[in-house]
């Protein structure tokens, strides 16, 4: 009688993994600055959230290369790569047009290479050190556990909207 059981528990165990709800595709990161939180959006609707930190001048759109800022704005995410530094980082197609006519116009460099990105790894500093304030010089950085699901789940071309 136990081996029936056994035989009824693993012909059902498929269809219940198979049944389990998956979290739909996202379609739009949004992050929101004034709260550190970004928001993975399918269909207009948050489906997971996530607490950030942000650029060392986190008040303010990026003006120029150097400014420690977290740009604010529509951008794609472009490309992917595993970093040394930060585990798993997400490129945003920062500058974008806008970007570069107001730093053309003020004659500076706007800057580049903002990324979504992990935590260091480092016995000094642990994690939740660096998750607590704003550590970057311009990008959006999120615990490395959150960093592996947003990469797992966001896809090369999703459009990132960064709010102040």
């Amino acid at each position: 009688m136990r081996w029936l059981l056994a035989l009824l528990c693993l012909t059902l165990t498929p269809v219940a993994i198979a049944s389990s709800p998956a979290t739909p595709p996202i379609d739009k990161v949004l992050v929101i600055k004034s709260e550190r939180v970004l928001h993975l959006i399918h269909a207009d609707q948050p489906v997971k959230s996530y607490r950030v930190s942000l650029g060392k001048q986190p008040t303010g759109a990026k003006q120029r290369e150097g400014d420690l800022r977290t740009p604010e704005g529509y951008y794609w995410i472009d490309w992917r790569k595993p970093s040394d530094n930060y585990q798993l980082s997400l490129h945003i197609s920062y500058p974008n047009a806008r970007d570069q006519v107001r730093a053309k116009a003020e004659g500076v460099p706007p800057g580049g290479m903002i990324m979504i990105h992990g935590t260091p790894v480092d016995e000094e500093y642990p994690e939740w050190f660096f998750h607590t304030l704003d550590w970057t010089e311009g990008c959006i950085a999120m615990k490395n556990a959150d960093m592996r699901e947003v990469w797992s789940l966001v896809k090369d071309g999703t459009l990132i909207e960064i709010r102040p």
